[in-house]
Formats: structure tokens, C-alpha cells, sequence
């Protein structure tokens, strides 16, 4: 390979979240990357750093021609003056909700979902409405492992206290893209009922072989007219800590309206690292090649080593991200006071100071599973899964297996 995705890279004591927050000797948890950025990224930031001026910066039509012209491998055409400059998805999210919505209105999330969906909508005294996905345990396919249910979308759609639904897609954390004909139904919905539809498609580069996904502003004619998506290089190129985002609408009355929020919000203002970096990532489809075949080959070794060292978990389907959600339903007995999948990642980081995410995080309906981050070293990787397996042992022990 061109690039290096194998040195293992001593993160402690470097302020990271992932590694000095816990003291866990594999943090598989929290969304980044173990591996180091781009060359193109890395010496943007440097020749920036070099300079020694970190004043005020502003955003220049590259960094939206940059966004432009990635995404038109994925059929949506962009213009400049449909995006908007914000300083991450979730700040985004934050104003969206702000915007469009009211304190005591609902927000609508399809859960199991990334847990920071709960947070920002009750912190801002809205409702959350959840349309629960359906898990089929006995599905070998990513299509029909998990489903969504239409008949309860649509009734929570009918009240007129929601007001927006929050689609992730791909989905954290059941790695799906949601495929075309799936986001048209979402869409014709929203729309019979006046919802906008706030997509998050930050893993949307983070995909298996062969596979691509499907923009919910993509879809045809006026499905995607009450829609607002947000996007970002983050995710895909381990840039979270540079604060770099982007919101698109063609809905030029939400534009307007969003706009003064995130102004309001101060969301729109650049650090002095973040528009060229952004620029630098969109330059980097070689190295994001070579960084979707390392994820699917770390994916192919949990899989296999599930299957032949901890058959009592399985790797549900998944096409998307480098987060596997791992089914542990068949390690679950008796009850569990703070939820199954609290206790059993507490007793992996008391064990094997291994931290995986508990599913419950996501929702009651993720309280069966665990999260592992997979995005490293594969000996890194190795280590973590031989930590499992060990932890996994000593929990079968203790609960008379």
C-alpha cells in the first residue's frame, strides 16, 4: 500500500478523547480513527502552523467547490449558494432544530441511533419521537437485518407536533445505506405530512466494496424539496478535531432561515486550520481508497474471529462505517439494573480494559448489542479482540454459562 495504515500510534497524552479521558487500554468506543491523516491533510495544516499567525479566518468559494465536486461521484448537484459553512454536523443539527422547530415539539430519530440525537434535541426541550427500527436476528443480508416500520413512521408523522425526523445514512450504529427506494418512501412521507427531513450523511464515504450510497437530496423530482443534509469530511478523513462542516438545501426558504440561525448560534465561523484541511481531504480519494480496503479487512477479521473464538456474538450485516454492532443477545441472562449492555461493557473495561459502547446508548431497543470501533492497526485490532474474547470468558464464568 502507498500509505501507512499499519504503525500503531502512541495517542496518550496528547488531550485525545479516545485515549486520556478513560483509562483504557483499548478504547474501541468513541467515532476517530487510529491511523494518520492524509499526507495532503497533514502538510496543509502544517504550512498553516508554519506561518504563525492564527488570526480570524473566512469561508472562500474553494472549500464549496471542494464539497461541489465531491459529490457529484454521488449524482447530487450541488451550488455554492446552497451550502452553508458550519463548524460540525452536530452544531448544525443544534440550529436545524433551533430553526424549525419549538420548545415541546417533537423531533422524530430511528433508534438504535447515535446517542448524541437524544441529547441535542432534550437539551433543547424538544420531544423525542422514536420510529423503532425492526431487527431480524436470523438475517445474513445488511437489506433485511434491520427494517424500518412504515405503519409507525407514518402515524408519528400524523402528529402535528413533529416537525422534523433525523435520518442517519449510512446509519450509526447499524452500518446500513438506506437505498434508494427506502429514502423515496421516507421522503413521500415527510412531505404528505410536513416534516423536514434532516439527513446526516457524515459516514457517508465509509462504505464496503463496491458500494456507494444514495444522497437523500439525490432523489428525484420533489421528494427531496423538504430536506436539509449535513455533511462533512470528518468522519471519513479523522479530521473531527478541525471543526469542519457543511449544510445543503435547495429549499431557499430553510437556506435563508438556517443561515441566521447558525450566525446566531456563531456556528459559521472557521478555525485557521479547517478550510484548507477541508480543501486538502477532497484532494485525498486515493488515500480514502486504500483506507475503505484496510476497514473492510479489519471487518472480514472480526467476523471470522466471532465466528471461530466467540460464537456467543454475532456481527450484525452492516455495508457502512468502521463501527460494528455486535449482538450479544445470547451472553444476556436474568436482569441486568442498569441495562445488559451497561454491565457487560463495564465488565470488559473492569476485566480486560476493553471499552466497547453499550447499545443502550442508542436506544432500549440497542440494549442487546455493543459498538466496536475498528478503525485501527489490524494488531491493534488483534489485541482488542483477544481482550473480548478473554473478557468474554471470565463473564460466562461468572454467570454459570
Amino acid at each position: 500500500m502507498k500509505y501507512n495504515f499499519d504503525s500503531i500510534i502512541d495517542r496518550k497524552n496528547t488531550n485525545s478523547l479516545k485515549w486520556d479521558l478513560f483509562d483504557d487500554d483499548y478504547p474501541m468506543w468513541v467515532a476517530d480513527m487510529d491511523f494518520y491523516a492524509a499526507p495532503l491533510i497533514y502538510e496543509s495544516v502544517n504550512r498553516k502552523a508554519s506561518h504563525g499567525v492564527y488570526a480570524y479566518s473566512f469561508v472562500n468559494d474553494e472549500i464549496f467547490d471542494s464539497y461541489i465536486n465531491w459529490w457529484k461521484k454521488y449524482g447530487l448537484d450541488m451550488k455554492k449558494d446552497e451550502l452553508l459553512f458550519a463548524t460540525g454536523v452536530m452544531p448544525s443539527i443544534t440550529s436545524i432544530i433551533r430553526a424549525f422547530s419549538d420548545a415541546g415539539d417533537n423531533v422524530l430519530i430511528q433508534t438504535p441511533v447515535y446517542h448524541v440525537f437524544f441529547y441535542v434535541i432534550e437539551d433543547n426541550d424538544r420531544n423525542v419521537v422514536e420510529n423503532q427500527l425492526i431487527y431480524n436476528p436470523d438475517s445474513k443480508e445488511v437489506e433485511t437485518a434491520y427494517a424500518i416500520d412504515f405503519d409507525d413512521l407514518e402515524d408519528k408523522f400524523k402528529d402535528p407536533k413533529t416537525k422534523l425526523m433525523l435520518l442517519c445514512n449510512p446509519h450509526n450504529p447499524i452500518g446500513r445505506i438506506w437505498d434508494e427506494k427506502t429514502l423515496e418512501r421516507i421522503a413521500a412521507l415527510a412531505n404528505k405530512y410536513d416534516v423536514i427531513v434532516v439527513s446526516d450523511e457524515i459516514h457517508c464515504d465509509l462504505t464496503g466494496p463496491d458500494m456507494t450510497y444514495v444522497p437523500f437530496a439525490s432523489l428525484e423530482g420533489e421528494l427531496s424539496k423538504n430536506s436539509i443534509t449535513c455533511i462533512s469530511p470528518s468522519k471519513t478523513f479523522n479530521i473531527a478535531g478541525l471543526q469542519s462542516s457543511a449544510v445543503f438545501t435547495r429549499n431557499k426558504g430553510l437556506y435563508e432561515i438556517l443561515e441566521k440561525q447558525l450566525s446566531v448560534d456563531c456556528f459559521n465561523h472557521p478555525n485557521i486550520f479547517s478550510i484548507d484541511a477541508t480543501i486538502a481531504a477532497y484532494k485525498s480519494e486515493d488515500w480514502l481508497n486504500e483506507l475503505r480496503e484496510v476497514l473492510f479487512e479489519n471487518k472480514m477479521l472480526v467476523d471470522e474471529f466471532l465466528k471461530s473464538e466467540i460464537p456467543e456474538i454475532r456481527l450484525v450485516p452492516e455495508n457502512a462505517t468502521y463501527l460494528l454492532w455486535l449482538d450479544c443477545s445470547k451472553l444476556k441472562r436474568g436482569d441486568f439494573k442498569d441495562g445488559f449492555s451497561n454491565d457487560l461493557s463495564e465488565f470488559l473495561r473492569e476485566n480486560v480494559s476493553l471499552f466497547l459502547s453499550p447499545g443502550i446508548q442508542f436506544g432500549q431497543n440497542g440494549d442487546n448489542f455493543l459498538r466496536m470501533n475498528i478503525a485501527c492497526p489490524q494488531d491493534l485490532l488483534l489485541e482488542g479482540l483477544n481482550a473480548l474474547k478473554t473478557g468474554i470468558e471470565k463473564f460466562k464464568k461468572e454467570n454459570n454459562f
